[in-house]
């Protein structure tokens, strides 16, 4: 969007937000200009969390269907400020990537408590403020149990560890995707690995538990595929993948495994997750309990290899997202929050309206509407406001002159109409004048109904006009007959044959002045609601591509951008239907203003007839 179109939009976005929309209470900070809320919902239809889940970390993924102010915000989005419920309580978060010239953001956020089973829970996101200082917390948006996390965004062999502990790659061979579920991923091709070395907190330790987890897609059926293997000393402990089916599986003399009933489908993502401890070992998929067995733990401590395992085996063929490892035993409610807000689909985080510090008001709907519309769609509308406003300048312009057409027209008639012998005096007493006029332009012509008359001459009347168009070639035919008291003018047939001809004519052309312009109309009729088809179609297409790119295809991240898509279509019609309604008012006065003309022409012609037969 455009500076000038985000002028107009925040314009009208705060004008109705002060009308419409309620106050939410106190400003956090007077520096920062806007503000968005976002809302948890763990209620059946969201997330569906049954449990209390304390420090999970969420992604809020922002992109042009939920967020259109990225010009709003510093380039690198450093004036990025999360609040809690209460509004004044800051939350740490750090930005894995964003991209204002993309218009696509993911941050992530750390939530001290999610409430079960409500949609009431919400955070806010404070923006707009260029001279704030970067306050993103990297490794203060975990807790201390989080021993590693891999965002993918560094290259290859360079430092990935987002948590303090950094936990970083001794060995890195996969290949980094940067536009993979979130943000930057990595890619296995079959035969390539990630190795982290032993640490002290990536250790399986029987009191405490561990907990895997990755985002994982895969393209076809997999042979014993192992996304993360923790192994020493004959003991491992696994996540990986058999055929189309998750397993998890814990090694210690005899293997205990438990895998998903249900297939994972190929060329999704979907979130694994592997939790040894209190005697369980636990598979969750997409957030769902796949599995459990029970086991006798004992210590692990080597080396993690993740997309295979050690000794150049069992390698993942696809690709592998947000790697995570707990020394602690997670609960199910804390994986699927994370894997509720962070997947392609992400019910968890609900995205509401942007607030000014101005208005302190949320936005109404139709501020939210126009604050999405793209370049592309302003130019569609302002292409159909130029049309809309010459065809309205029209239909003005052609109603009073119609007006002024039909009060000469009837000024004429009374006029007429007193003359039963002599069809002529009207022609004496007032027709010198246009004969003046005639003479001055050079030629014997008809005036048009559009130049300025003077008021003796009946204004803009047309019957007045083919009143004396009629009676001058009337009064031609007898210029060479010879003058006297005692004389009586007559007309032939066929010269009265001749002036119908030459008054139909008349007739023709006037009625081609009337309708002048009324192209235009027509044009706006029929054009209009194609023209705003046509900023639909291609508004929708920016947004899925928008969408596409970011990968966050929730209702939240769609309706915007289509509704916003969907305002060149109404602005289409709301060019076309008034010029419609004009089009078929204005067209009727024509007609009947034709109609009158034709009946005229037969009732001078019949008058003529009558007297100079």
């Amino acid at each position: 969007m455009t500076r000038s179109g985000r002028l107009i939009s925040r314009f009208l976005l705060l004008a109705l937000a002060a009308a419409t929309a309620h106050a939410e209470g106190k400003w956090w900070n007077d520096q920062w200009a806007f503000r968005k809320e976002i809302t948890l919902d763990t209620s059946p239809t969201g997330a569906a969390i049954a449990g209390s889940a304390t420090d999970v970390p969420v992604l809020v993924r922002l992109s042009l269907g939920n967020f259109a102010y990225f010009g709003d915000t510093k380039p690198d989005g450093s004036d990025l400020r999360f609040l809690a419920a209460d509004d004044k309580t800051p939350l740490k978060f750090h930005v894995e990537r964003f991209d204002a010239t993309a218009q696509m953001a993911f941050v992530w956020v750390t939530l001290p408590r999610l409430t079960a089973g409500a949609n009431t829970d919400k955070i806010f996101l404070y923006y707009g403020n260029k001279d704030a200082a970067g306050a993103a917390d990297v490794a203060g948006s975990f807790d201390k149990n989080q021993a590693l996390v891999y965002h993918f965004g560094a290259a290859a062999n360079t430092p990935q560890d987002a948590t303090a502990y950094k936990n970083e790659p001794r060995e890195f061979t996969a290949e980094v995707n940067p536009a993979s579920l979130i943000g930057s991923g990595a890619t296995f091709a079959g035969g390539q690995a990630i190795t982290i070395p032993a640490s002290p907190t990536l250790r399986l330790l029987p009191a405490q538990g561990i907990t895997l987890s990755a985002w994982v897609r895969v393209e076809a059926a997999q042979t014993q595929a192992y996304v993360a293997q923790l192994a020493e000393n004959g003991r491992e402990l696994v996540l990986g993948i058999e055929g189309q089916q998750a397993f998890a599986r814990y090694t210690d003399g005899a293997p205990v495994q438990v895998a998903s009933t249900s297939a994972l489908s190929t060329g999704e993502w979907h979130h694994l997750a592997l939790v040894a401890g209190n005697g369980q070992l636990r598979l969750l998929v997409d957030g769902d309990a796949a599995g459990n067995a029970a086991v006798t733990l004992n210590e692990i401590g080597g080396a993690l290899t993740v997309g295979g395992g050690a000794g150049g085996r069992n390698y993942l063929t696809g690709e592998i997202d947000e790697l995570e490892v707990s020394n602690v035993a997670r609960a199910d409610d804390w994986l699927k929050a994370a894997a509720r807000s962070q997947g392609v689909i992400a019910p968890l985080v609900v995205y509401g309206g942007d607030a000014s510090r101005e208005s302190d008001a949320s936005e109404s709907y139709i501020g939210t509407t126009l604050k999405s519309v793209t370049l592309d769609g302003w130019i569609i509308i302002g292409i159909l406001a130029v049309l809309f406003f010459l065809s309205l300048f029209i239909m003005i312009g052609k109603l009073v002159f119609l007006g002024r057409v039909a009060k000469g027209n009837a000024a004429f008639l009374k006029q007429f109409r007193k003359m039963r012998d002599d069809p002529a005096a009207l022609e004496r007493a007032v027709g010198p004048k246009a004969r003046d006029a005639d003479e001055d332009a050079g030629e014997a012509k008809l005036p048009s109904i559009f130049e300025k008359e003077d008021p003796d001459t009946f204004g803009s009347s047309t019957l007045w006009r083919l009143y004396h168009h009629g009676m001058r070639e009337t009064l031609s035919r007898f210029a060479g007959q010879a003058a006297g008291a005692d004389r009586v003018r007559t007309l032939s047939a066929q010269s009265i044959e001749a002036i119908r001809a030459t008054l139909d004519a008349t007739h023709t052309r006037m009625t081609q002045q009337l309708s002048g312009q009324m192209v235009w109309l027509t044009i706006s009729i029929a054009g209009g609601p194609f023209l705003g088809l046509l900023g639909t179609v291609v508004g929708v297409m920016i947004t899925f591509a928008a969408i596409a790119v970011a990968g966050d295809v929730n209702v939240n991240a769609i309706a915007p951008g289509t509704a916003a898509a969907l305002v060149a279509t109404v602005a289409g019609l709301g060019v076309a239907i008034p010029c419609l309604f004009g089009y078929n008012y204005l067209n009727t006065r024509i007609k009947e203003i034709g109609a009158d003309n034709h009946v005229f022409v037969d009732e001078f012609v019949t008058r003529i007839a009558e007297t100079y037969s």
